[in-house]
């Protein structure tokens, strides 16, 4: 189905913030309903999913109030997301929130509550709530029975409970209840959790702390200062809440099939942690100043390489608590959102030939080291292991990095990353001392060098192309410079910035590559890759275009800040929501265009 057969969503992918808790997220549309949760982790099944079905499970509450003008905000520095309507007969706030895992206020420790509190600044208005969860990916309507301060959703293996100062009545599997509240009544609601159906016991009127902010102890304040500002931080506030309080990993995005392109099949499932992309947020993490949550992510790769061998290596990707990526499942009774079908969780690309995943998780290692704690000497044998891996493999065709589902190819990022492999645990043996057969690893890693040099190459106008003996073009080229493979000033590399610039770039959109993938249908522009494209501009001296298209890049967040996967040819969000890939690019290019305008700046070496 293309975007003219698809089905007009109930609320829109940007139309939404994000709160969580370090163990899942909910996203809350700008209408006051959660439509989107998984519990009670992130990759859980969902109990709201209106996001992804019109039946799927939502909690709304709405106020009656003529013609709003309605807006959400983050409280500055946190999570906790207020949302606000505003008309002529008067005007109410909703704050919503989930508390950290320290900052639990009800009794039972091991619970969680998404809290809700509703607020009247103007006027008396009447609200209208909702609260209709549907287990196990909408296939599973729970049982709603009234209990004390609220109702209780019962299923055979999940129990929620919600906790509320104002009636409820139940209506089959829903809650549902209306409140007349003047200026100064603050009713709150608490959704809690149990594993079990035994008794859980709430106090409902103590008042709640916000998730703690992120990294206050050592923040590197220059990053929020110029070159993307509060949206920098922002942007590592939206990071922190795809971590894992518990596991330590990172997930890639909160949501699972949200689609490339709207009734269309290419809709995958995010809420895992890729090898990549979780090391690039450690990136980010290290150059904002947030080293106690890269040092979290470090251990929980560390165990990861520990557990590698050289007959099963380190894998693309984990399921957060470390174990085996979940193979990939349609949900047939789901709409799909737009009518975008088939909905999938799990995700098959976890069984592909990902070489690129070594060299990113290689200089995540090497920056913890340069700026953490010290590999250990058994860590490091494991990273000896790694490396010979890739030496054995490095000539090897490979899915790439947008995990394409043809045949294997020979792929430049993935020859590029498997250099970045090499190079930086020969760095990192002599910062360290370490022992390593440097020769031998040098000699490899001059080798993917020469034949990248000698083989990726377009055979007319000399720049460099996606695979070897192609000529198609390839966003992912873009990290050449950035990882130091190439420098950002060398005259080859200038044309393959220009030929990008020419082939895949639609005004301040740029899409991944033009060529076929093994899948059908089309996509929209991949947000990462604008800001890629930003600094490499910086990185080439072109600060003027740099900054203009860092300002476009910018402008296609949502009014919260929060950057979709990809975005369609008005701009609109598409893909799963938010994603870290995106919102870590952005980082890294604000950052260092941000470090290029300061008088000050004087590199020892130029990029």
């Amino acid at each position: 189905m293309d975007d003219a057969q698809a089905v007009p969503p109930l609320r829109s992918i940007g139309d939404h913030g994000i709160i969580g808790d370090l163990e899942t997220a909910a996203l809350v549309a700008r209408d006051g309903t959660i439509d989107y949760l998984c519990w009670p982790s992130l990759d859980s099944p969902t109990v709201f999913a209106d996001l992804i079905d019109g039946d799927g499970g939502a909690f709304s509450i709405r106020p009656d109030l003529d013609d709003p003008q309605v807006m959400q905000l983050y409280v500055p520095d946190t999570n906790v997301l207020v949302t606000r309507w505003m008309s002529e007969g008067g005007s109410a706030e909703l704050v919503d929130l989930m508390p950290h895992p320290e900052a639990r206020v009800h009794s039972d420790r091991g619970a969680q509550c998404v809290i809700r509190r509703i607020t009247v600044t103007r006027g008396t208005i009447v609200f209208a709530v909702r609260c209709a969860p549907r287990f196990d990916y909408a296939r599973e309507v729970p049982t709603a029975a009234a209990t004390a301060g609220g109702v209780r959703f019962n299923t055979p293996d999940l129990a929620l409970r919600l906790f509320a100062s104002m009636p409820l009545a139940c209506n089959g599997g829903d809650a549902i209840g209306e409140v007349r509240l003047t200026r100064g009544k603050a009713p709150g609601s608490c959704l809690a959790a149990t594993r079990s159906r035994g008794p859980t016991t709430h106090r409902s009127r103590r008042k709640s702390r916000p998730p703690p902010r992120l990294g206050a102890a050592g923040r590197d304040d220059r990053a929020t200062r110029g070159g993307g500002g509060e949206q920098v931080l922002r942007s590592a506030l939206a990071l922190k809440l795809l971590t894992s309080a518990r596991h330590g990993s990172i997930a890639a995005a909160a949501t699972f099939s949200l689609p490339e392109a709207t009734g269309a099949g290419r809709n995958w499932d995010y809420r895992a942690t890729w090898i990549r992309d979780a090391s690039f947020t450690v990136y980010a993490f290290m150059r904002l100043g947030y080293i106690e949550e890269a040092e979290h992510f470090r251990q929980w790769a560390g165990q990861r390489v520990m557990a590698s061998t050289p007959d099963d290596p380190i894998r693309i990707m984990y399921a957060l608590d470390g174990s085996e990526a979940a193979d990939e499942q349609e949900l047939a009774h789901l709409a799909g959102y737009a009518g975008s079908r088939p909905v999938r969780i799990g995700n098959a690309a976890h069984a592909q030939s990902q070489l690129d995943v070594f060299g990113e998780l290689l200089d995540s290692i090497y920056l913890s080291n340069k700026y953490g704690a010290a590999i250990s000497h058994d860590g490091w044998q494991h990273i000896c292991g790694i490396v010979d891996y890739v030496i054995a493999h490095w000539q090897e065709p490979d899915a790439g990095i947008w995990e394409m589902r043809g045949e294997p190819r020979h792929f430049l990022h993935s020859r590029v990353m498997c250099w970045v492999a090499l190079d930086r645990a020969i760095r990192l043996a002599k910062k360290r001392s370490l022992p390593a057969p440097l020769v031998e690893w040098s000699e490899s890693r001059d080798a993917i060098v020469a034949d990248v040099w000698a083989n990726f190459r377009h055979p007319e106008h000399g720049h460099f192309v996606q695979s070897r003996g192609g000529t198609e073009l390839d966003a992912a080229l873009l990290m050449m410079p950035l990882v130091r493979f190439v420098s950002s000033t060398d005259p080859v590399w200038l044309t393959t910035l220009d030929a990008i610039g020419e082939r895949l770039r639609d005004d301040g959109l740029i899409y991944r590559y033009r060529n076929g993938d093994g899948l059908e249908g089309g996509e929209g522009a991949f947000t990462t890759c604008t800001f890629w494209y930003a600094e490499c501009l910086a990185r080439a001296g072109r600060i003027d275009e740099a900054q203009m298209t860092l300002a476009k890049g910018m402008a296609y967040a949502n009014p919260l800040d929060l950057f979709s996967e990809e975005l369609d040819r008005r701009g609109q969000p598409l893909g799963n929501f938010p994603q870290a890939l995106t919102h870590l690019a952005f980082i890294s290019a604000a950052y260092f265009i941000d470090r290029r305008l300061d008088p000050a700046y004087r590199p020892n070496w130029q990029p």
